[in-house]
């Protein structure tokens, strides 16, 4: 196959985990770097100097997709600064796109990237990361596996002072709908105090906790599962786990591990989960996926760990969220509005 000219726009620390996710990938090579500030895109470039030594830096990604002719392209900046980066790129070609979570602040621009996407025949993932790890991913087999029989309601709780709702809310929120398995139905929230009057993002891209709210929600799912969001105060110890809930036991996650518990109302019986160890995890494995996706020649396995489409029920729960709070958190049914 000839080489992926792989561009990355935002050459941060999450930039540089994006280009880490192109090392030992025969097919794949990065090229260009995007970034504001001269000295992060130098930084990135020093970082893969033994790898590829000819990376070419930009200030404005526009010129990089005129200029370099890229087949990947990935996009680690702020939260509502991804849907132009997006569209121009898939517009200009790019056949596979990595994109940060969430995959946008609004309805509106989520479509508009979902949109260009399909048009283009592009690629679309959005970086859920913890579809990359493997003690996620495997509680995820199991549950299709009916280890503890068909799923009734998932728990995911989020604490410590980034316990913001499009920081590090979208992260729980999604592993709710990736254990659920279905499309959302309704929502309601119940927003931080204080932010009593937040109806839409008004976030710096997840720098400063105190530009977004905490929040606990509740989703109910297409198929009957139902999902529940304890996301915060910031006032609560760090946190970051999920029990799934079956009819015959239970499987808890963290990131210390995994395990099954089963029984009645007798007692439970518990295990833990053997997770087998990857060679690539979290952001980096994300990466290597859409390329080994669009390496593969059978075009209808083109199918990422989070698309679009995916990416968008998140949002739309975080905003159904928002919008539940405005009318007294009242029920919101869902799909909201399209832009």
């Amino acid at each position: 196959m000839g080489t992926y000219r792989v561009g990355v726009i935002g050459s941060g620390g999450i930039g540089i985990q994006h280009g880490e996710g192109v090392l030992g990938v025969d097919s794949a090579a990065v090229v260009a770097c995007c970034d504001l500030l001269p000295e992060t895109t130098d930084a990135f470039r020093e970082h893969f100097k033994s790898e590829y030594p000819d990376i070419r830096a930009y200030r404005d990604y526009r010129d990089m997709l005129e200029v370099e002719n890229l087949n990947v392209v990935t996009v680690a900046t702020s939260d509502h600064r991804h849907a132009d980066l997006v569209v121009d790129a898939a517009n200009a070609g790019a056949k596979g796109i990595f994109c940060e979570k969430p995959i946008a602040t609004t309805l509106e621009d989520a479509d508009r990237m979902i949109e260009a996407a399909g048009r283009n025949g592009t690629v679309l993932s959005i970086d859920h990361t913890r579809r990359w790890q493997p003690i996620w991913r495997r509680a995820k087999e199991l549950l299709d596996e009916g280890v503890i029989g068909p799923v009734q309601y998932v728990i995911s709780t989020l604490g410590g002072p980034r316990a913001m709702l499009f920081r590090n809310g979208t992260h729980l929120i999604d592993a709710i709908c990736y254990y659920a398995g279905s499309e959302p139905s309704w929502v309601m929230g119940d927003l931080e105090d204080g932010y009593e009057d937040y109806s839409e993002y008004r976030g710096d891209g997840g720098h400063d906790p105190a530009t977004e709210p905490s929040v606990h929600g509740y989703i109910r799912f297409a198929n009957g599962v139902r999902g529940h969001f304890a996301g915060g105060p910031k006032t609560t110890p760090k946190a970051s786990r999920v029990e799934i809930v079956g009819t015959t036991g239970h499987i808890n996650v963290d990131g210390g591990g995994a395990r099954i518990l089963r029984g009645d109302h007798r007692g439970y019986e518990s295990e833990p989960i053997d997770v087998p160890e990857w060679p690539v995890v979290g952001i980096p494995a994300g990466v290597r996926e859409l390329l080994h996706v669009l390496d593969d020649s059978d075009l209808e396995s083109k199918n990422v760990s989070c698309t679009g489409e995916e990416g968008r029920w998140v949002l739309e729960v975080m905003l159904g969220f928002l919008a539940s709070q405005q009318r007294g958190n009242a029920r919101v049914d869902l799909p909201l509005v399209r832009g």
